[in-house]
């Protein structure tokens, strides 16, 4: 059970479901970002293909199933992708401004 204080020491230490995103370094920011695009792109195709096929159950006309790759799945996982890497990358440049600073 999270009292307020561990709330209050997870936003500070940027901690998120349990993985410490304030101690990553810039190559594991990069691998966690690529992979929450990767993990956005899949999810999304994966649900795109299901409401094709529920689509294509309920009409019964034939559905080109590509589409949920390039309407669904890769704008998402792109956007996704890029918003992880930025937010990954702000955290690592401020933890390298806080490391000058001290030194």
């Amino acid at each position: 059970m999270a009292t307020a204080n561990d709330v209050e020491r997870a936003r500070r230490d940027g901690v998120l479901l349990g993985i410490p995103l304030g101690d990553l370094g810039w190559f594991q920011s990069l691998l966690m970002g690529v992979a929450t695009g990767f993990a956005a792109f899949f999810a999304t195709t994966f649900c795109a293909i299901i409401a094709l096929l529920v689509y294509m159950s309920a009409t019964h006309h034939p559905v080109d199933f590509a589409m949920a790759y390039r309407r669904a799945g890769f704008p998402v996982g792109v956007v996704v992708m890029a918003l992880a890497l930025s937010y990954l990358g702000v955290q690592w440049a401020r933890r390298m401004a806080r490391k000058s600073r001290r030194s």
